[in-house]
């Protein structure tokens, strides 16, 4: 079991965050094991055609027979808005001695998987490229549909606190978490057993891979709770992109549908997967909508990411129903 004693019983005590760095190499338990992530066969499914671009001893390497991944790969996020390239850029600057002891602490005292040995230096040069390389083809393209739900998640978790109390909201974490006078109880499987002061910095983390609540796996880690996001068995569900009737009409309801929604920029792959059909589906709509001006594309890192014109905007909301 870990502990976090609180300083307080408010709100201050703690914050929520979205880390996509933990996102990414926590999806990687899911790589080690499919049938225990049921919810994410579809996405796995997908990664089939890129699986031989990316360095998959490397990003196996990441974790062990128990799930584990070391804890400078799970770093403690500050915001819900955080971004991977601030993360990875923090993850460049890691204490060698530290990515020594936290691969050990996963792997133990046998040798480490071959990816992972040479100096240290070199290995998280290579973690890194690995990483960065997973998350622009099997990530990046999703990424929005997936910091929907979690910043979903925190939105709850909030109306929570100010409804029904820290109590209760920490209880509806997971079953495994629970408020003890001023001390948050986190039961874990495995062995792991410390206590510290949360100091102010308990950090609560929804995420879409987590089967059960956990913590860092060294009480020198800052305090953190990664727990299951609420709305995650939805990720992956095809979902119509609803339009009005006389747009649909006019346009066809794929196409007034994707119209009404590319209010925000998004990519063909990202809207591909939101209507569970192939990106070349979506793109043949696309480039229909935007040689008749209703849509606008910029080229964002590899990807088009096509949102309305002008023209788009006032074709939409002369369509929506009038009050």
């Amino acid at each position: 079991m870990v502990r976090y004693e609180l300083l307080g019983m408010d709100v201050a005590d703690l914050r929520f965050a979205v880390s996509p760095l933990n996102e990414a190499v926590l999806s990687l338990r899911a790589w080690r094991d499919p049938g225990r992530f049921p919810l994410h066969l579809r996405w796995l499914r997908t990664l089939e055609a890129v699986r031989g671009r990316l360095d998959e001893a490397m990003l196996l390497a990441l974790t062990d027979v128990r799930l584990w991944t070391p804890d400078f790969l799970n770093p403690r996020p500050h915001s819900p808005l955080t971004r991977f390239d601030d993360e990875l850029a923090k993850l460049a600057g890691t204490d060698l001695t530290v990515i020594e002891r936290d691969l050990r602490a996963v792997h133990g005292a046998m040798p480490l998987p071959e990816p992972l040995q040479g100096s240290a230096t070199e290995v998280l040069n290579r973690i890194i490229d690995a990483l960065t390389a997973y998350w622009r083809l099997c990530f990046e393209p999703h990424w929005p549909r997936m910091r929907a739900i979690l910043e979903g998640d925190v939105t709850f978790r909030g109306r929570q606190i100010a409804q029904r109390g820290l109590a209760t909201m920490l209880s509806g974490l997971s079953d495994t978490v629970r408020l003890v006078g001023n001390v948050v109880e986190v039961r874990l499987r495995s062995k792991l057993d410390y206590a510290r002061p949360a100091n102010g910095e308990l950090t609560l983390v929804p995420s879409l891979w987590a089967v059960n609540a956990s913590t860092p796996i060294s009480a020198d880690e800052s305090p953190m709770i990664l727990y299951p996001a609420r709305g995650a068995a939805t990720l992956w569900e095809p979902q119509a992109l609803p339009a009005p009737d006389g747009l649909a009409g006019l346009l066809g309801t794929t196409r007034a549908g994707l119209l009404s929604h590319l209010d925000t920029p998004a990519s063909s792959t990202e809207l591909a997967a939101r209507l569970g059909v192939t990106p070349t589906a979506v793109n043949q709509h696309l480039r229909a909508l935007r040689a008749g001006g209703l849509l606008v594309g910029t080229r964002h890192g590899r990807s088009v990411l096509y949102r309305r014109s002008d023209l788009g905007d006032m074709l939409v909301a002369s369509a929506a129903p009038h009050s």
